[in-house]
């Protein structure tokens, strides 16, 4: 599992290390991604991870996650927009919610799940339920990954939320 801050740029580079676990490890690797916004190192932090909810409630999670993250974290209000039409969400809807903070509830609660959790900043990764206190570089994530899982790497990725 993954605390990260879609605003963080160290989030965005550890998405991209990530990714290449994901498909070196195949469908041994459960990849959880949680939202962990810290808007006192960066201004747009809670828009958007409250965004993501907004694509979670039109099925997009992923899409929205992976837009946010290949684009370097360019979170702020237009940016935003831009995700969201890229991944193809209704924009009328995602437009409402984001003016409503319909997700911000969603979003209180996983921050405060990673806090009781020990998480004081993110990116914060848990193997099998265990801190992961190491680097986030490829080599360590990717060995320690794998030592969790006895070292399996066969199939496609499982993604879940």
């Amino acid at each position: 599992m993954a605390y990260g801050d879609f605003a963080s740029p160290a989030c965005s580079q550890t998405y991209r290390t990530v990714k290449k676990i994901q498909k070196k490890m195949g469908t041994t690797l459960r990849y959880v991604y949680r939202s962990f916004p810290q808007p006192e190192q960066f201004e747009h932090s809670e828009q958007a991870a409250e965004a993501a909810e907004c694509a979670s409630a039109q099925g997009k999670f992923w899409e929205m996650h992976d837009s946010i993250f290949e684009s370097g974290a360019e979170v702020d209000d237009p940016q935003l927009s831009r995700h969201a039409a890229e991944t193809g969400l209704d924009l009328l809807r995602f437009h409402r919610d984001m003016r409503a903070r319909a997700h911000a509830g969603n979003v209180k609660r996983t921050r405060e799940g990673g806090v009781r959790s020990g998480v004081a900043e993110a990116p914060a990764f848990f193997i099998n339920s265990v801190r992961h206190e190491s680097s986030f570089g490829l080599a360590t994530l990717l060995a320690a990954v794998q030592a969790a899982s006895g070292g399996d790497r066969a199939g496609p990725n499982i993604k879940s939320r």
